[in-house]
């Protein structure tokens, strides 16, 4: 077995407040009887992104004998868990359709695209932004942009893998972006809990990529959207693979 970084949690220092939980994007940790637990070696990456997220200094970064990172399970995981058990959140918080569904005329969203139109797409022809700031730390909830607006919350690396990313997603809707493993993602669901709540918006979207940690910003946005009333804004998925295509499309139920 290899030796290598891992996630490491002081019970003595843990008093089980869940702030380190919405950060794991692997869902590697978890409350069991009142306190944080790594659930499985092959679930934990080694990064410490929850670090940061522990107000007592409960969790730190050790090096031991520990099963190789497993992106399989991860994915296997995000598939199968319910949202909730890794979202420490007080609201419910709903399923995502498991089902391939496509929702392409369900949903408004910014630039669709048509059945048959991925051959002979023309070449992106400039921005399509309509809004700044686009970092979710950034924005006001109440900003006039959202207004009336088809919002697009994308994962900091899917305008990397889409070549026509302005075309196909941003141009005629709200834009923002976030990276549910590198930032300080503490206050995010509030804050789109109040954009939804607050800002007058359509629709919103998360555009992520097929990676397991893209899958906290889902949790993320699943709990900010049960939190603000989800039959008052629709909410959808789309799923981004590293060629750009994309993999999946589903509602929020």
């Amino acid at each position: 077995m290899p030796i290598r970084k891992i996630v490491q949690i002081d019970e003595d220092k843990c008093n089980g407040c869940g702030e380190c939980i919405p950060s794991c994007a692997e869902g590697a940790i978890r409350i069991v009887n009142g306190k944080a637990r790594l659930v499985a070696d092959a679930l934990c990456d080694g990064l410490g992104a929850c670090l940061g997220h522990c107000p007592k200094g409960a969790i730190t970064i050790t090096e031991r004998e520990a099963g190789t990172f497993d992106e399989r399970l991860v994915q296997g995981q995000a598939q199968h868990a319910c949202p909730g058990e890794a979202w420490p959140n007080p609201a419910a918080v709903s399923r995502i359709s498991t089902g391939p569904t496509s929702v392409s005329s369900a949903l408004p969203i910014a630039c669709p695209i048509e059945a048959g139109e991925e051959e002979g797409r023309t070449k992106p022809s400039g921005s399509g932004l309509n809004n700044w700031p686009v970092q979710l730390h950034l924005v006001s909830p109440t900003a006039p942009f959202f207004r009336g607006a088809d919002v697009l919350l994308v994962a900091n690396c899917v305008p990397f893998a889409v070549m026509d990313f302005h075309e196909r997603f941003v141009r005629g809707g709200v834009c923002l972006t976030a990276c549910p493993k590198l930032d300080n993602t503490h206050g995010y669901s509030e804050k789109l809990a109040a954009i939804m709540l607050h800002g007058g918006i359509r629709s919103l979207t998360v555009v992520r990529m097929s990676v397991p940690c893209c899958g906290g910003l889902v949790r993320i946005t699943e709990a900010a959207h049960q939190a603000a009333n989800p039959a008052s804004v629709p909410l959808r998925e789309i799923t981004v693979s590293s060629r750009g295509d994309i993999t999946s499309e589903k509602v929020v139920n």
